[in-house]
């Protein structure tokens, strides 16, 4: 077992001809992947012939990795190369303090679903026509240290944002199916929410959506909404230079307040820690939170997660935005985060705006 090597690729490309007749991993990808900063590629090796690779992802910002391709000679099958290679990549993720292990693999594949749940992955879901073949994909996870306390869990779906402005409309479906099930995530309720929410402007291009806004959309469609935040000041406006830009964002931010003072919506401006996090879900509410992308892709854009959990060590998001090609809705859901890194996550901007909308089905959760 050996990292992969620059002489290795032509190798790598035929075996995934071999092992794979769809989903092919192409040349250019496992090129890509042997100088990934946020990848690891290893090989199984004997006798100078390859008979194996386990490709892992280690998703920036998180505690999570994902094991993205294992593959075995078919005439060296039933040796427990594939086992090994696993090993070593769980190995690799513990050692760059990834937490969790996450991967897909076809419902048909019996072989390698009996590999993952010996060596201790758990299913968590199903992914309908998941490949190109149109099969469907089991996901599974395993939890690489020791069990910890588990916090309260928000059960919610997933839905990834259509639109690179959207991310708060996208968060806030999510939160909304949670607390009601006859709501159903789409395309067309996601514009409708940013038309009512959005703050016009932001630091480039069309503008992101305003917690005041996110809030008095949830209460038009009969949920109790409250937000916090430890700013009195207009939102968003630093990062912007124009300043006919910022006099727009100025007067939707106030207009969102007279609206929420109309609704007698509440707006509390304090602090607020994981403490209120963990009491808000084990109340059965629903909380978006604004954060910065900084740490997962390095850009300082605000952005909109929904908290879905909480344990000792990490806070878990749903996270709208699938980033790159490389990542999967899976890679997005329940994202675990250390909690020393969500602290300064959720702090954006040089004023350090931490904010939260809080939505339940009656005040009293809020």
């Amino acid at each position: 077992m050996r990292s992969a090597e620059p002489g290795d690729l032509q190798a790598l490309t035929a075996l995934e001809q071999r092992c794979f007749a769809s989903d092919r991993l192409s040349r250019r990808s496992f090129r890509h992947h042997l100088r990934g900063r946020h990848s690891a590629l290893l090989v199984a090796e004997q006798g100078g012939q390859l008979l194996g690779y386990g490709l892992l992802l280690l998703l920036r910002g998180t505690r999570l990795a994902r094991v993205y391709s294992l593959a075995v000679e078919p005439q060296a099958r039933g040796q427990a190369i594939g086992e090994q290679l696993l090993k070593q990549l769980e190995e690799h993720a513990l050692s760059r303090g990834r937490v969790f292990m996450r991967l897909e693999v076809a419902v048909n594949n019996a072989a390698a679903i009996g590999l993952y749940e010996r060596c201790g992955y758990r299913r968590l879901g199903l992914y309908s026509d998941y490949y190109q073949d149109h099969q469907d994909a089991l996901r599974l996870q395993k939890l690489l240290r020791a069990p910890r306390e588990q916090l309260p869990v928000q059960e919610a779906p997933w839905y990834g944002q259509t639109t690179h402005f959207s991310c708060g409309p996208a968060a806030l479906m999510m939160a909304m199916a949670a607390l009601d099930a006859s709501i159903e995530p789409n395309q067309t309720l996601e514009l409708e929410l940013w038309r009512e929410s959005t703050t016009i402007f932001m630091t480039s291009g069309l503008g992101g959506t305003h917690p005041f806004g996110l809030a008095l959309a949830a209460a038009r469609r009969g949920l109790a909404a409250a937000v916090y935040l430890n700013s009195e000041q207009p939102l968003f406006i630093d990062g912007v230079r124009s300043d006919d830009k910022k006099q727009v964002m100025m007067l939707v931010h106030q207009t969102f307040l007279q609206q929420c003072q109309q609704a007698v919506l509440p707006i509390h401006y304090r602090e607020f820690d994981d403490s209120a996090l963990q009491q808000w879900l084990q109340r059965g509410s629903a909380v978006l939170m604004l954060i910065s992308t900084y740490r997962m892709d390095g850009k300082k854009a605000p952005h909109w997660v929904l908290v879905t959990g909480l344990d000792q060590h990490c806070i878990y998001l749903h996270d709208p935005d699938v980033e790159s090609d490389w990542q999967q809705p899976i890679d997005c859901q329940h994202l675990p985060i250390a909690r020393a890194d969500f602290d300064k996550m959720s702090q954006f901007g040089a004023a350090r705006l931490r904010c939260a909308v809080v939505l339940a089905n009656s005040a009293a959760s809020c």
